[in-house]
Order: C-alpha cells, then structure tokens, then sequence
C-alpha cells in the first residue's frame, strides 16, 4: 500500500532550489523567486524568496544548520504589518503558498500586509526528510490482521526511519513544532517585526497556538483555521472526535446524494455501494482514504461519480526519493503509542463500531505509522496562554472530516477569554475562504483587530465541486 498523505496534506516530492543562503542574523536578501535557477510559469510575479540559515536544533544552537527557505508579498498600500502563515499538513509548502497559491489570500489581505510563508523544517526546501523511495513504497497496510502482522509493522516503521535519517542528516531528528515554534520566531526577527499577524491552517493551527504560548509579546491577532487539538492524550482520545468527524462528513454526503438529482447516485443506496466496494477493496483502508480525501472540498459529485463507477482510483508508484514529512513531524509531536496487538486491534474495533461508514479513518495513520517510534520531542500538553493579550480567532466548519469542530472548542476553552470561536454551518476542511461572511470577519479581525462576538456563525455555502 501506498499513501503518500496523512489525514492532514499531501506528501510533496523534492525540487532543487535556488535561493539565497544567509547567516539568521543578516538581513534579509530577498530575490525574485524562481526554481532551479529559472524563472517559474507558474510564479506571479511579486513574490520573493530567501533562505534563513537556522540551528538543526534549538537547544543546541551552535551546532549544525539548516536552510530554512521563506517567501513573501509585499503589501500594495496602506500597510498594517506582516502576515505569517503557518502552513497544514504536515508536510505542505508555504513558499509554494506565496509563490503560487497566493489568491488563498483576499485582495483585502493582499493590500495590507507583507504575506509571509516558509517551508516548515523537513519539507520542501527545507533540509527535505528524504526515504528510499521503493523501501516508503513497501509501506504496509495499517489493517494487520494478527500478531505477527503487528510485529511486522513496527519492524518496517523502524526500518523506514533509520534509511530516512541516513538520508536526511541530524534534522531527521529536530522536524517537531516546538523546533518550528523557534523558526517562526527568528522569522519575526529577520523581518524586523516587533508583533507578527499569524495565520496557521489545519497542522499550523498547534504551530501558532504554541508560538503563542511561547511568544505572547510578539502577537498582534492571530486566526487558528481547522484548529488541531494538540492536548489529546491517548490513542482513544485523539482518534474519537476525528473518527466521528469523518463519519459525519459522510453522513452529510449521503444526505446530499439523497436531496439532489444531479447526484450520480440519487435514488441509490449510497451506504450500501460504498459497503459493497470497501469489501471488495484489495485494501480497504486505501480505498477508504480516497473517500475520506473527497470529504475535504467536500468535493462530493466527483465521490458520487467514483462510487458509481466501482472504480477507487489509485495513486501512481513512487519515481524518486521522497519526502516522508507527514511522518516524522507528527511521530515528534504526538505521544499515541500502542504497546501491544491486543490493543491495536481494540483501537480498530471500537472505530468500527462506531463508525459504520468510515471505520478506517485517514487520522488511524497517525498510530500505525508512529508505531514502535520513540516518544515524542514535543509531547501533548494543554496550552497555557496566561500571559497572552491578544485575542486569538479560531475558525471551524460544523463538518470537517480532518479537524472536528469539537477540537476546536476544546481549544478555545483552552485559550479561555483570549479564545474566540467563528462557527462555519458548513463542510469541509478548511473555511476562511467559504463565503463572504467567514472572509469578510477573518479580514476584519486581522486587519483591524475587530474580534468577532462569541458565538458569532456563517451560514453554509453549497459546495460546487
């Protein structure tokens, strides 16, 4: 089996890069960006790359570095300062973010602030976490069926991690958050900024949570969009809100299906294909993340096509070395250790039992793959914002499959009266840009600092795709 994403983003291949290497204290030498030392079509012009030459490892920083790549917008007119965004996954390009992707961004936004991204460390551009690519492409199904199964599991997960680290160098170690915490911080520094604006998306969201924690003085107003609960504690804990989560995305699709004639399986059992297909599945945790993966726009006429064609499709077999970095930052960053077969097959029990539909979430992988790993640099813990005096936005959809909507109040009442929650009645993963209403009120705040009243909700936008 081959699954090349955790329930948070996609796995990015590696590309060589051409940016500007400079010492953390210099300033900052941005360059127009480009790749491979060729102006890139898909780069609109204005965004600028550069590369900051950071410690390996916080707590050591004398010894080894890497370069740390950044991009960024300038604001057109009236500027209020610089944005941050912290990207998702793990294991998304906050370059390609500024470089590419920058309508992700409101023109209100885009005319404000200097829009500022990076390569979180281990990804991209960034001293990329590199695997043998037939060795990550051997990767077993989360789904063993035995003991020696299990036992086979935990032997593989050891083995990809010591041909990563070989691969990779001293980094392979140091790609947790609280590491990344400390990046964002020498961002600020080489930006000149006193206060930052961050905006942190799906994994971001513990990113700027923490940055928070760590560096209140310099926040000015940050969102946490798809929030990420990072205090779960136990397997149990962490997979029951994701696991409900991605079973009520799918109830929502069903409803849909069911209400709406343009769907190419109205009048049908929907369950009932779908149970059909997921039995028939060479791997049915495979083919259950292809569902759970359209569950994100949500992107529910393309499902529908799919479930009535019977035909799950698959992902083509790895050509190069890739970047295992869904892997090893969560491995870092989250204690959810199962210890014996026994309980790992209660883990899958317990999701089939409540989740009739999607008993095999994306979010399981976060165990398998962790599996037999050592604990983590960068634990679990509540947040502890006493000092924090800014108020901090969340925003979340009702259903999202990859963040649940539970998290994020669990994280405002983490951040107690700094945390205020923007309900969008929706779906899908990911709402800043789901209508005028969550645009206009996340732009709002962050421009102005006007904090949106508890409570406040957007009403739901049809999706398209």
């Amino acid at each position: 089996m081959r699954l090349r994403s955790l329930a948070w983003g996609v796995i990015l291949t590696v590309t060589a890069s051409s940016l500007a290497v400079l010492p953390a204290s210099a300033a900052v030498h941005w360059t127009d960006c480009k790749v491979e030392g060729k102006e890139d079509p898909l780069v609109v012009k204005g965004s600028e790359c550069a590369t900051l030459q950071l410690p390996v490892d916080w707590r050591d920083p004398n010894g080894p570095t890497l370069g740390l790549a950044i991009a960024r917008r300038t604001a057109k007119k009236d500027r209020v300062g610089a944005l941050v965004f912290g990207p998702g996954g793990p294991g998304d390009s906050g370059v390609d973010r500024i470089k590419t992707g920058i309508s992700r961004f409101s023109p209100d936004l885009q005319d404000r602030f200097d829009i500022v991204s990076f390569d979180p460390r281990g990804i991209a551009r960034s001293n990329p976490v590199k695997c043998t690519a037939s060795l990550y492409a051997a990767m077993p199904s989360p789904l063993v069926p035995d003991q020696a199964g299990f036992d086979a599991l935990i032997d593989y997960n050891r083995r990809l991690a010591a041909d990563c680290r070989a691969h990779t160098g001293p980094l392979y170690d140091h790609v947790d958050t609280w590491q990344t915490v400390r990046d964002v911080d020498a961002i600020r520094r080489a930006l000149g900024e006193s206060r930052i604006t961050f905006h942190g998306s799906s994994y971001g969201t513990p990113l700027g949570a923490q940055y928070a924690e760590t560096h209140p003085q310099h926040v000015r107003a940050m969102v946490l969009e798809s929030v990420l609960d990072h205090s779960l504690a136990t397997p149990r804990q962490f997979l029951d809100p994701q696991a409900a989560s991605v079973q009520d995305s799918f109830d929502e699709f069903v409803k849909w299906c069911d209400q709406t004639t343009t769907c190419a399986l109205h009048g049908q059992d929907v369950r009932a294909r779908w149970k059909e297909l997921r039995t028939q599945a060479a791997n049915p945790f495979n083919a259950s993340f292809v569902v759970f993966r359209q569950l994100y726009g949500p992107q529910w006429n393309t499902l529908a096509t799919i479930l009535k064609s019977g035909v799950i499709p698959t992902q083509p077999p790895p050509t190069t070395e890739l970047v295992a970095n869904t892997l090893v930052p969560f491995c870092q960053d989250w204690n959810l250790q199962v210890r014996t077969y026994r309980d790992y097959k209660a883990l899958l029990d317990r999701l089939a039992r409540n989740n009739p539909d999607m008993p095999y979430p994306g979010q399981f992988m976060a165990i398998s793959l962790c599996l037999g790993a050592p604990k983590a640099n960068n634990p679990q813990h509540r947040l502890d914002v006493h000092n924090l005096k800014t108020p901090v936005l969340l925003a979340n959809a009702i259903h999202d499959p990859a963040t649940a909507y539970t998290m994020a109040q669990s994280v405002q009442r983490q951040l107690g009266r700094n945390g205020v929650l923007l309900t969008y009645e929706g779906w899908g993963h990911g709402s800043y840009y789901k209508g005028t209403c969550m645009t206009s009120t996340v732009d709002n705040y962050l421009i102005n600092l006007a904090v949106p009243r508890p409570g406040t909700t957007c009403a739901a936008v049809p999706p398209t795709g």
